[in-house]
């Protein structure tokens, strides 16, 4: 039986409860605020454009919500698998399942199955995959098929398929980070796109390739050099991959969190110290992605260590606000005081534990320290029930809704747990989306 089959089967026997679906209703309040708040920007408004001069399927729509999620970097983040999920999944989900009338349930349960499937390969692939490979755009397709499988009710034979073809298509390249283009957006999109693509196809008896995971010629021999095929299958007992993942409490790269988060407890503790350097230690990828001590544009600011260590000792907070020209003008000398070191004790707990140390010297002598080996909103700190409904509600402030649009669509989606909610909601969230 091949890797994949195997792996359908450990998805779909995996047994699901109430509080598992709790929680999945609340990371799909998160993607879905994200994608509202999305709306707000330029890149939305170039995708949007795209999306209307095309069909209305539900993979363009997939691919659209998906670009639109994925903008602001305020999605959540697996650790393990370095994966963003939620950008990926939900948008394919919520297509299929305003096509295909799902119930509440149905779509939690698709939900659950889709980061299920992303992250267990995610888990597989390997530190060396992601220094050249975006995790989120390789990886996703599995996720986005296994989720829209799930609402199609295809059996094991008919996953493989889906979850072969999807592999074929897995692709997304860190190049974008050198000029801050917009393709990152595109990655979560098209990993959105390619699962409901697969299993549609699937579904028609299109077949994939059952060993694209260990083939010879499959995903792992051709970009993951130190790929862990076991760990595909390892611990299926475990809890779900989502109640493993974490989510951003700010908008900027996952990498830069360890580091927001140790520096925003300095600011309370230095007291105006004036600083005359910040040392900052982490673990290699992040010095891979988010070592730019002069970022040009925004986008770049939020995949800047330094840059986002500078705002949160200086300001005592990490917002939207923190990354336009004024700001990245402002902190230009902070910034040249930020040297950056790699940690041994760190990186050997990544991708587990996604650590971070600041330390500042203030002039006159004084030092202040502190270290994150885990940062807030992980699953070893997460935000409670009342700060994400509080950042669901800014997220979705920010793409335009009054309040009571906000308590409509929080209450709306929340409520899909109790099995309320119908394919209304659904689609009603999609063309709220796409208009």
């Amino acid at each position: 039986m091949s890797l994949t089959a195997q792996l359908v089967q450990l998805v779909q026997q995996k047994p699901v409860t109430r509080t598992d679906l709790d929680k999945t209703a609340f990371f799909v309040l998160d993607a879905i605020a994200n994608a509202y708040a999305g709306r707000n920007t330029d890149q939305a408004s170039r995708a949007l454009r795209w999306y209307h001069g095309q069909g209305n399927d539900a993979g363009r729509q997939a691919l659209t919500i998906g670009m639109l999620t994925h903008i602001l970097e305020t999605d959540d983040l697996h650790k393990a698998s370095v994966t963003h999920p939620g950008c990926v999944i939900v948008p394919a989900a919520l297509a299929v399942a305003a096509r295909e009338n799902s119930n509440a349930v149905e779509f939690l349960t698709a939900v659950l199955h889709g980061f299920e499937a992303c992250c267990r390969v995610g888990n597989a692939v390997g530190k060396a995959h992601y220094r050249i490979w975006h995790n989120t755009a390789t990886c996703g397709p599995y996720g986005s098929a296994m989720a829209a499988a799930s609402l199609l009710g295809l059996d094991v034979r008919q996953c493989v398929d889906a979850l072969g073809n999807a592999g074929t298509q897995s692709s997304g390249l860190w190049q974008f980070l050198e000029t801050g283009a917009m393709s990152k957006h595109l990655h979560a999109g098209r990993a959105a796109e390619a699962g409901v693509v697969s299993a549609d196809l699937a579904a028609l008896g299109f077949t994939g390739p059952p060993e694209i995971l260990e083939g010879k010629k499959g995903f792992f021999a051709a970009a993951c050099p130190d790929a862990d095929p076991d760990a595909v299958l390892r611990a299926p007992d475990a809890s779900w991959q989502l109640c493993q993942t974490s989510i951003k409490p700010w908008p900027s790269c996952r990498h830069t969190h360890p580091v927001i988060d140790a520096a925003l407890e300095l600011h309370n503790r230095m007291e105006g110290s004036e600083i005359d350097r910040i040392d900052v230690a982490t673990y290699q990828a992040a010095l891979d992605v988010c070592d730019r001590p002069e970022p040009d544009n925004q986008y770049a600011a939020k995949f800047s260590l330094q840059h986002c260590v500078s705002v949160a000792l200086l300001d005592g907070k990490v917002g939207f606000e923190s990354f336009g020209s004024d700001q990245r003008d402002r902190l230009v000398d902070v910034r040249k005081k930020v040297s950056l070191t790699v940690s041994e004790a760190i990186e050997s707990d990544y991708p587990e534990h996604w650590g971070g140390m600041v330390k500042v010297m203030a002039r006159g002598g004084a030092g202040f320290s502190a270290f994150r080996r885990d940062c807030k909103g992980d699953p070893e700190s997460p935000l409670n029930n009342d700060e994400m409904i509080a950042k669901a509600g800014e997220l979705l402030r920010w793409g335009g809704l009054d309040d009571n649009q906000v308590d409509e669509r929080i209450n709306g989606i929340l409520g899909l747990a109790n099995g309320q909610g119908d394919v209304d909601l659904f689609k009603t969230i999609t063309q709220d989306l796409l208009a």
